[in-house]
């Protein structure tokens, strides 16, 4: 969560470093979209970067809060390409620097205005670059984690539809769920646990138990329905 100066208040970045195989399988399920020259917004502690630069000529993290900023290259020294870091949010970019892939992972959720989010950073792509964007999914599940953690919202597709439609120069290329028994566990905590944050054993669980699970179920299921929602957008060419 981040406050009105850019500051992030809460825990959830710690604890949800231990979700090592949950990264790796979001970074599976999007890799073939991320390349090139490659920006995240929101980065946080700089983990999603050690599963997600792969073949990335560079890859630049975006990142408001200042502590966060000086966390993050102790946490990326296994990251063999060029890596920058930058303190801001995307207004902050100069209107020349441009991506072929973009990345906000559990971050477009925390933005208010998200359809101007959209908006805005489809001027930073290059022509058939890809903006991917990881949310939690169904409103039904917003519970005391997601208030505690400044969500605006959950989504689904026609959700995430309506968001990212006013950023005309992007076509959908690829709309999916992911961790189908992972829904399971939201709806224990929404409408039983009712905890504004998980413990660590809790998370690491979920991890290495419930995502396990999910990586086998979830091609049975078609991606139809999951925790989360994962949304490829591409960059029109000129």
């Amino acid at each position: 969560m981040i406050d009105a100066e850019g500051n992030y208040i809460g825990g959830e970045l710690e604890l949800f470093k231990h979700a090592v195989n949950w990264k790796s399988y979001v970074a599976r399920n999007t890799q073939k979209y991320i390349n090139g020259d490659v920006l995240e917004v929101g980065a946080g502690l700089g983990t999603n970067a050690k599963h997600l630069s792969k073949g990335c000529s560079s890859y630049t993290l975006l990142e408001p809060d200042s502590k966060l900023c000086a966390q993050i290259p102790s946490e990326i020294k296994s990251v063999t390409c060029p890596t920058h870091v930058i303190q801001g949010i995307s207004t902050n970019l100069p209107s020349d620097m441009l991506f072929d892939s973009i990345i906000y992972y559990d971050v477009m959720e925390h933005i208010e205005g998200s359809k101007k989010e959209f908006q805005r950073i489809q001027n930073h792509l290059k022509p058939g670059g890809h903006l991917i964007v990881l949310v939690p999914a169904y409103q039904t599940l917003y519970n005391e984690f997601d208030k505690a953690v400044g969500h605006f919202r959950r989504y689904n597709k026609s959700c995430f539809r309506d968001e990212s439609q006013g950023a005309d120069t992007l076509v959908e290329k690829k709309l999916f769920y992911l961790d189908s028994l992972g829904v399971v566990a939201s709806f224990v905590n929404k409408w039983f646990l009712k905890q504004s944050a998980p413990s660590v054993k809790q998370v690491k669980f979920w991890d290495r138990t419930i995502v396990s699970f999910s990586k086998f179920l979830d091609p049975i299921v078609g991606h139809s329905f999951g925790k989360s929602l994962i949304g490829v957008l591409e960059k029109k060419n000129s």
